[in-house]
């Protein structure tokens, strides 16, 4: 058996575990406390605080419009179904519509933010040691510590969301591609400089594409950074997102609501990472060890 088989049975046999012991574990408590091994089922695995498998799923059918409230599929009732998806309340496609949403724009925002700052102070000396005391000053305040700050500005909308995301995925991204751009050999640079490349030229075939793994390597912590930042500030105030789903879930005590919009959040961020790194092993096929996993 190949080790690649090994991995992926390993993988899933370990995901049915955990699937069965979630799902039937808490059941056991009881006749295993008549003989005193009660203690070996942890409390986490009460459904008050975790809710089950099964549970879950049909929340999740309820919530995405598959299956209707008073019974029965959606498809079996386009009416029904229309109505469920355009709902004054939302509907659980319209919630992650909006998370997704507003996570693009700050992550994009504070891609593009960081890695134009990065570059510019990474190439400049005089402009890095200028600002160095007020980026260290902002990168130590908590971001978010600035959420209802920032609310009160922007107000509960999404431009508050995309605000937030962006101020968690900039100094990230930034302080990646700042060190990416310091890290450049000299003697390319100089080759460049012989050869009569201007400024611009050599910032574009020299600077980018060295500064463009350590680009990629903040780019997975980023994107679950700029997730954060639209959850907190949907905890705090919002008109749709997971993050209302599940602020009001823990309201209401409805814990099976709450996993759902926890797991759809895991999904999107696994998801969102996968492409990225597509993205970075295409992009960064040149270099060693990106060639070697691609004939693997």
């Amino acid at each position: 058996m190949s080790t690649n088989s090994i991995v992926h049975i390993g993988r899933w046999g370990l995901l049915a575990f955990m699937l069965a012991t979630w799902q039937w574990g808490w059941n056991l408590k009881a006749p295993l406390g008549q003989i005193g091994l009660g203690w070996l089922v942890p409390t986490v695995l009460d459904p008050y605080f975790v809710s089950k498998p099964t549970l879950i799923w049909n929340r999740f059918l309820e919530l995405g419009c598959l299956a209707l409230p008073r019974g029965g599929w959606a498809w079996n009732d386009p009416q029904g179904f229309l109505g469920c998806v355009w709902s004054p309340k939302g509907s659980l496609w319209s919630h992650t519509l909006a998370t997704l949403r507003n996570t693009f724009w700050g992550f994009l925002v504070g891609v593009s933010s960081g890695v134009a700052v990065g570059l510019l102070l990474g190439r400049s000396e005089t402009l890095a040691r200028i600002f160095e005391p007020y980026i260290v000053a902002f990168n130590s305040l908590p971001r978010v510590a600035l959420v209802p700050l920032i609310i009160i500005m922007f107000g509960l909308g999404d431009v508050s969301k995309v605000v937030t995301a962006l101020t968690l995925v900039f100094f990230v991204v930034f302080f990646n591609t700042f060190e990416g751009t310091r890290s450049v050999d000299r003697d390319l640079v100089n080759a460049a400089r012989f050869l009569g490349a201007s400024d611009w030229q050599v910032t574009w075939t020299v600077y980018v594409p060295s500064a463009l793994a350590w680009v990629f390597a903040s780019l997975s912590p980023a994107i679950s950074f700029a997730l954060i930042g639209v959850i907190v500030g949907e905890f705090i105030g919002s008109e749709r997102g997971l993050g209302k789903i599940i602020i009001e879930a823990e309201a209401q005590l409805q814990i099976a609501d709450m996993m759902v919009a926890l797991i759809v959040l895991m999904v999107i961020g696994v998801a969102l990472v996968l492409v990225f790194r597509a993205i970075e092993r295409r992009l960064l096929r040149w270099q060693r060890h990106h060639a070697e996993r691609a004939q693997n």
